[in-house]
């Protein structure tokens, strides 16, 4: 048989049961112990699933991050994490969220900076190395997994972030070189394969995905290097590449000393070829043939047809497995049970592509009449796809012809605009305002699923989400908020609850994949067209705004994000599907304007995610990203105030393209990274007005006033303070009230107090 090997699966847990625990744990309601027996259950489950392949994977499994897990198994943690004498694991949970179970009420510390994996909805928590850092490996956690899985009666393959990729995603914190620490990080990993190998391990996957981004040739001789000095290991490393091709680092690749190489062929069909003629003899050749980051169901007859001769020729040195970490999808289709008949076939989850990958092996060595009815049944499934009427549709084409029309500048200035806006909000100076949600308690969440559930009538619905936004601005007006929002009660998630007023979209009931730590999402699918049917937030923007003299923000999600946060069709190119969603926002931010609302915030917070990982392709991507923006807003008046907001990106590369935005206010993430981000603002002479998030709502950590106002101290340094705002560094809809109110008092009191400097 051909060997058949995943390269990681979802670690949530079929029903969040690692989520549950976690907060369980941070709470103090369940012991360390309890939350070790949900993680080696989960594992075990995650066994059971791969018996049916050549080789199950460990390594794969975290409880919070798969880079942090690597810090600590190279002993690259600071110290200070480690005091007070508490366990490895609530040191682990201090850099990833500030603060552990063991941490009373006035302990604080510094969250790890986070930030995108690759281009990906997954967080990681970015390692910082500096001139000093030295490695010391500590294996007892993955060694301890490694014996579980092989208990369990599988042939095990660990997976491991490889040497160069994990530098590369560093942070270095006294500007060294981080390629001077190659000669100490290579034997710590020696002699983690030596103990591997001690244990019986005969493989290894070692992963280094940025041999798909554009590496000078210092990064290229370090991984020969490094690859050259582990070869002499007594173990046979796959070096696992994915999430695009590998252009001319493909024959780097092929030439490095390792038994085996993985090729993500979702992205990088064309370059199997050359892969095959570039690899030795000796080497195997494994092929990522399923999409490990989308749902959608493989043409298991097309796919087999182009493996064919691939298989013929290379025989035992075929490997077949998904081509990337199944991470970023749902773990089980077979639980859904509201999906439209027409539609859950076209579908496949984690255990799905897993069973994919088996029937693509079984008809490569067995034959195509040995799986005839499954292939049938497959095939069946991907016609109606390609013809059904839901998802085409000809009007929606036809009001894509006027998209180059709507895709302009604003009709006026910058400048031009910030006067009148100026006059019409009269909005004291370093304004305060919050990104949008506020904390999504029991009581909130119970009203929509009963509703939902149609337990309770529209109107006892609506009565409900009206008193919660009375309470919202009556908070933030005795909080003295100068900007309110109303709150998003209504929300259940900021993509899912426009996608659910959509056409074209459909939505499944667990369909949730990790974001970082405990944070899952559950993205929509869009399948078909995109329109608009009816309003979707006008109602409850209105109502806010007529609770309060002071102005009250739209809230609304951005085309681009409500792309990259969704599982998107992959039968038309992006940008199409980007365009048709820009529309439908359109028509919103006009009603908006329409009833009255004058701040209308945009989030674009997944923009840079979106981002081909080589710089070479960005132009094309964000032409047509900033172009969907503009649409948004095209036509609308200069006294309508537009805000956007974007999430844990690095912005220095893509200012110019947020420039192109204009919009008239954006706020971002920059409390972890201490205003760091603000740089390429400054260095841009960016002419509009910025809002640097001042505390971190991703920690339950709460700032005081003088570290807020220190903060802006420092983005006042790089931006005139009468173009400053003042506001966290994302939405609360995950913090509790007990939490925000102090933050939010420090914040506005922080205002006061740099109001009264200045004047």
């Amino acid at each position: 048989m051909i060997t058949t090997h995943n390269l990681g699966f979802p670690r949530i847990g079929p029903k969040r049961e690692l989520k549950f625990a976690l907060e369980s744990y941070w709470r103090g309601d369940i012991s360390q112990q309890q939350l070790e027996q949900t993680g080696l259950k989960i594992r075990q489950q995650n066994h059971a699933r791969h018996r049916q392949l050549s080789f199950t994977q460990t390594g794969d499994f975290s409880f919070y991050d798969q880079v942090l897990d690597t810090s600590f198994l190279l002993g690259n943690v600071d110290n200070q994490y480690k005091k007070d004498n508490v366990t490895e694991l609530d040191s682990y949970f201090r850099i990833a969220r500030g603060r552990s179970s063991c941490d009373d009420s006035c302990a604080c510390f510094r969250a790890g900076e986070m930030t995108k994996w690759f281009d990906t909805n997954y967080h990681y928590i970015v390692p910082e190395v500096s001139a000093n850092t030295h490695f010391t490996l500590s294996p007892t956690r993955l060694l301890k997994q490694v014996e579980e899985a092989q208990l369990a009666g599988n042939q095990v393959k660990p997976v491991l972030i490889g040497p160069l990729t994990y530098l590369w995603l560093s942070k270095t914190t006294d500007n060294s070189n981080k390629l001077n620490l190659v000669d100490r990080i290579i034997p710590v990993y020696a002699q983690l394969l030596q103990l591997l190998a001690e244990k019986g391990i005969t493989w290894v996957q070692i992963d280094e995905p940025i041999l798909v981004t554009e590496l000078t040739d210092e990064w290229k001789h370090a991984l020969q290097k490094t690859y050259h000095s582990l070869k002499a290991s007594n173990i046979q490393i796959l070096l696992a590449t994915y999430f695009g091709q590998l252009r001319e680092n493909l024959q780097l690749a092929c030439e490095l000393p390792v038994a085996g190489i993985h090729v993500d062929t979702i992205n990088a069909r064309d370059e199997v070829k050359k892969v095959i003629d570039w690899l030795p003899v000796h080497k195997v050749l494994s092929l990522g043939v399923i999409d490990g980051r989308n749902i959608w169901k493989t043409d298991l007859i097309k796919t087999i047809h182009w493996l064919q001769p691939i298989y013929q020729k290379l025989r035992e040195r075929l490997w077949l497995a998904p081509s990337c970490s199944l991470l970023h999808v749902p773990v089980d289709l077979s639980v859904e049970e509201n999906l439209a008949e027409e539609i859950k076939p076209w579908l496949a989850f984690a255990e799905q592509k897993l069973e994919e990958l088996q029937l693509l092996a079984h008809a490569l060595t067995s034959g195509e009449d040995s799986i005839q009815d499954v292939l049938a049944l497959n095939q069946e499934a991907i016609e109606n796809r390609k013809y059904s009427r839901r998802v085409n549709k000809q009007e929606i084409t036809n009001q894509l012809l006027k998209v180059p029309e709507l895709s302009g500048y604003r009709q006026t200035p910058y400048a031009v605009r910030a006067e009148k806006q100026k006059n019409t909000l009269r909005l004291p100076l370093l304004p305060t305002t919050t990104i949008g949600s506020f904390p999504q308690t029991s009581d909130i969440r119970q009203t929509r699923k009963r509703f939902k559930n149609q337990e309770i009538t529209t109107h006892d619905y609506r009565s409900s989400m009206q008193k919660e936004i009375q309470q919202a601005v009556s908070q933030q007006e005795e909080l003295g908020i100068d900007v309110l929002v109303h709150g998003e009660a209504e929300r259940n998630d900021m993509v899912e609850y426009f996608a659910e007023h959509l056409e074209g979209y459909i939505f499944t009931q667990f369909g949730w994949v990790q974001s970082y730590g405990s944070r899952c999402v559950k993205p929509p699918i869009i399948y078909g067209d995109i329109s608009r049917p009816e309003a979707i937030t006008t109602e409850w923007a209105s109502y806010a705004q007529s609770l309060t003299d002071k102005p009250v923000k739209g809230m609304l999600t951005g085309p681009v994000t409500m792309l990259n946060w969704s599982f998107v069709r992959d039968d038309q190119p992006l940008s199409q599907t980007c365009y048709q969603l820009a529309l439908a926002i359109r028509q919103e931010v006009f009603d908006l304007e329409n009833k009255g609302i004058q701040i209308i915030q945009i989030d674009e917070a997944a923009l840079r995610e979106g981002l081909p990982l080589r710089k070479s392709d960005w132009q094309s991507y964000l032409t047509w990203a900033v172009k969907a923006f503009r649409i948004c807003v095209n036509g609308i008046k200069d006294e309508t105030q537009i805000h956007t907001h974007m999430c844990y990106s690095e912005f220095n590369d893509i200012i110019e393209f947020i420039g192109q935005m204009d919009a008239d206010v954006i706020t971002i993430e920059t409390s972890r990274s201490q205003m760091e981000l603000l740089q390429a603002f400054d260095d841009y002479h960016y002419p509009n007005e910025i809002g640097p998030g001042v505390y971190d709502i991703h920690s339950p950590n709460t700032p005081n006033a003088e570290s807020i106002v220190k903060l802006i101290r420092l983005a006042a340094e790089k931006i005139p303070v009468n173009r400053l705002w003042i506001n966290p560094d994302c939405g609360l809809k995950t913090r509790r009230w007990e939490e925000v109110i102090p933050a939010l008092t420090h914040m506005v009191n922080a205002a006061k107090q740099l109001r009264q400097e200045l004047a």
